[in-house]
């Protein structure tokens, strides 16, 4: 990290120190300071990311995280994992719609003929972004086939990555990118739910157009949860894991779960609880909502104890994010 870097983000550690003092805002605050406090004590960090991050462009503090070595593992969507690249590859030709919610139908169905797919008020362009990445990816997915390999969603991503083939047309600074920095630090990032993602479908349209035969190519969801379970407990034997929650939705709920699966379904009661926990959602509390429930209720599920430092901020994550990112990284 350099120089100029570092002090940017003292400045917004030393603003947020000031003027973060209640409410919302000092939750903030004592999550962060916990956050390095973990880290401190020898803890490994996972980040679940459910949202649309990727697109509101959560690489830019992330990547220097994951390069400080202050996230140590990703649980995500498919389209997390896919929109950062999108991003790296087709920046400029992005489109934002600042007044997107004054957007008539008639609008949107004009988007579309113009290949532009919007998420909210950012429009990701088909053919310069998905189809490029598609069309990269189906020869990854071939070769896999024709060698009787297979791999995990973000390991053919990473080898995307590391072919190169992609490099001459990256349109942002690829230092802005979490998905080469996980590429970089060789973290694992577990996507649970590929298929719902836009390259998950077009691997299924490739098998329905019998472009590509076997399904297995692409390891299952059962098999990341297996994988999982493997980092969880490794990684745990000699240091306290935490979990940051970013949004909610099943990057969250599949990844926190390997401690009671572990625990309960394993019977291996001695697997640590989690260490540390936080969680920066919109999502109000609510009857039945995953993404709204309150961090006491995981000590009912047997993924947290009465002693885990545990925090909920109910707040804009494209907004809080960067902030936490920016104070943990001023250290």
């Amino acid at each position: 990290m350099n120089r100029q870097m570092s002090s940017s983000f003292q400045s917004v550690k030393e603003f947020i120190k000031k003027n973060f003092r209640h409410f919302n805002a000092a939750v903030l605050a004592d999550a962060s300071e916990a956050y390095i406090q973990h880290l401190h004590q020898g803890g490994r960090m996972m980040v679940a990311m459910g949202g649309a991050m990727s697109t509101a462009e959560i690489g830019i503090t992330l990547a220097e995280m994951i390069r400080q070595d202050k996230v140590h593992a990703i649980s995500c969507t498919g389209a997390n994992l896919e929109e950062d690249v999108f991003n790296l590859i087709a920046h400029r030709h992005y489109y934002r719609i600042s007044n997107y919610r004054d957007l008539t139908p008639q609008d949107e169905a004009d988007l579309l003929k113009r290949k532009l797919n919007r998420v909210t008020d950012t429009c990701i362009p088909e053919e310069e972004a998905m189809r490029k990445v598609e069309n990269r990816l189906f020869t990854l997915w071939e070769r896999a086939e024709k060698e009787n390999k297979r791999y995990f969603p973000y390991e053919f991503i990473f080898q995307l990555i590391q072919s190169g083939v992609l490099k001459e047309d990256y349109e942002i600074d690829e230092k802005d990118s979490w998905i080469i920095a996980a590429c970089e630090k060789n973290i694992p990032v577990f996507v649970p739910g590929w298929e719902d993602s836009t390259l998950g479908n077009v691997f299924v349209s490739t098998l329905r157009k019998g472009k590509i035969k076997n399904a297995a190519v692409v390891k299952s969801g059962l098999e990341t949860m297996d994988a999982l379970i493997e980092w969880y407990l490794e990684t745990s034997r000699d240091h306290g894991v935490g979990f940051l929650q970013i949004a909610g939705g099943v990057s969250g709920d599949f990844a926190i779960s390997v401690v009671p699966l572990i625990r309960q379904d394993m019977q291996m009661e001695n697997c640590r609880l989690w260490s540390y926990f936080c969680q920066i959602s919109d999502s109000t509390t609510s009857y039945g909502s995953y993404s709204g429930a309150v961090p006491n209720e995981k000590i009912t599920w047997d993924k947290l104890s009465i002693d885990t430092p545990r925090f909920i901020i109910e707040s804009d994550a494209t907004i809080v994010v960067p902030l936490m990112f920016a104070y943990i990284l001023a250290e």
